[in-house]
């Protein structure tokens, strides 16, 4: 037997003959398997799967949205509370109807957001809000949940809101600006920070701590029926009807993170999640992405925890956002958050307009000026 040394078996291999000899092998065996692929699989292959590929980067979330119901089953349905009123009842006898006595004097209220960028929306709560409660607080941060800095918004335009100044617990705190973190954890961040300024505000047990979003607005008869009312229950959600850019797109009466709370030292901590089974109807507004500025919808778009949705830098676009305001569509091209196959598919499309403005803050009806870009038929916004 010959032993070949490998210097020796080197030496062959690199060898101009040897190599023309391998590169004519390997053209042999793909010219093989291209003969071997008859049309169809030419064009499976080089046509379906690369098509298929793109179709799923640019539309595989709202694929992952339509299936939702195969993977996630719904959550557990609230216990609905009647809620009655008319401005001709009595206090009295609209807590009998809920089941609840009437007290000697109404608890003291605190209202505690966290405020980001919500001038016309934050005058409207309070307007609505104002009769009704004790201590208002507000916390605002130099940072966006997504750690972009973000001027003190509030602070700069504290004149506008003289009309509470009195009764005004204001607090600022500085963000961590850590990359790449999820932004719900600065979220909760900041909402852990709003505890401490809620003490700072006076707040005591029994009095009524409403937990909401800027734009998650109760309406003023709902407040004073649970501040005179005894015997309410300890945490209550309230379902709100849900408006997105204006009140002339109504998407349904699901929004149910804005609570009610009688506070405990010690128990209670201001969350945005579900913290009881128990909701009251029909109890105000929700009015998502309700700005006047075009400007104010990019910057909430980078800025809120659902930054991951602008999954494309033409999303941004103001012409792109002014046109889907107007049609009522969604900035982020999503499908409905729906548990069904069912809701999904009855939500699909614009939302359509509505032209009642009957039950709305009155702060919004009385100054219709100001804020007509708020009701129905105004869908155009200022580019500034």
């Amino acid at each position: 037997m010959v032993m070949l040394d490998h210097s020796f078996l080197w030496l062959i291999k690199s060898s101009p003959f040897y190599l023309q000899e391998a590169n004519r092998s390997g053209m042999s065996r793909l010219r093989c398997i291209l003969r071997g692929l008859d049309f169809k699989s030419f064009l499976l292959l080089f046509v379906m799967v690369p098509t298929f590929i793109f179709v799923i980067y640019l539309h595989g979330q709202k694929i992952s949205y339509f299936l939702r119901p195969l993977w996630e089953s719904p959550p557990k349905p609230f216990i609905d509370v009647p809620h009655y009123y008319h401005e001709n009842v009595s206090m009295e006898h609209l807590c009998k109807l809920h089941g609840w006595g009437i007290r000697e004097s109404p608890r003291r209220v605190f209202d505690a957001v966290l405020f980001s960028n919500e001038l016309d929306i934050l005058t409207i709560r309070w307007k609505e809000l104002y009769p009704y409660i004790t201590q208002f607080v507000l916390l605002e941060s130099n940072s966006t949940f997504t750690g972009l800095v973000k001027p003190l918004i509030f602070a700069s335009h504290r004149d506008q809101f003289k009309f509470i100044e009195p009764r005004l617990t204001y607090g600022v705190i500085g963000g961590r600006f850590k990359k790449g973190e999820n932004p719900f954890v600065e979220e909760a961040y900041q909402r852990v920070a709003l505890d401490q300024l809620l003490r700072i505000a006076g707040i005591t047990d029994d009095d009524l701590l409403i937990m909401s979003d800027v734009d998650e607005i109760p309406s003023a008869h709902t407040i004073n029926l649970l501040r005179w009312c005894d015997d309410i229950p300890p945490i209550l959600h309230l379902r709100l009807k849900n408006y997105l850019y204006s009140f002339e797109f109504l998407v349904d009466n699901k929004s149910w993170r804005a609570s009610v709370h009688r506070y405990q030292t010690g128990k209670t901590r201001y969350a945005h999640f579900r913290q009881t089974d128990y909701i009251l109807a029909d109890a105000g507004w929700h009015c998502s992405f309700c700005f006047r500025h075009i400007s104010e919808f990019i910057f909430k778009m980078k800025a809120y925890s659902h930054v991951d949705r602008v999954r494309f830098r033409h999303y941004l676009n103001p012409k792109r956002v002014q046109d889907v305001i107007c049609r009522g569509a969604d900035l982020f091209d999503m499908l409905p958050e729906e548990y069904t196959f069912k809701e999904i598919i009855g939500k699909l499309g614009p939302i359509p307009s509505t032209f009642s403005a009957v039950h709305l803050p009155s702060h919004l009806l009385e100054n219709s000026d100001k804020y007509r870009f708020l009701l129905p038929g105004n869908c155009k916004r200022e580019s500034g």
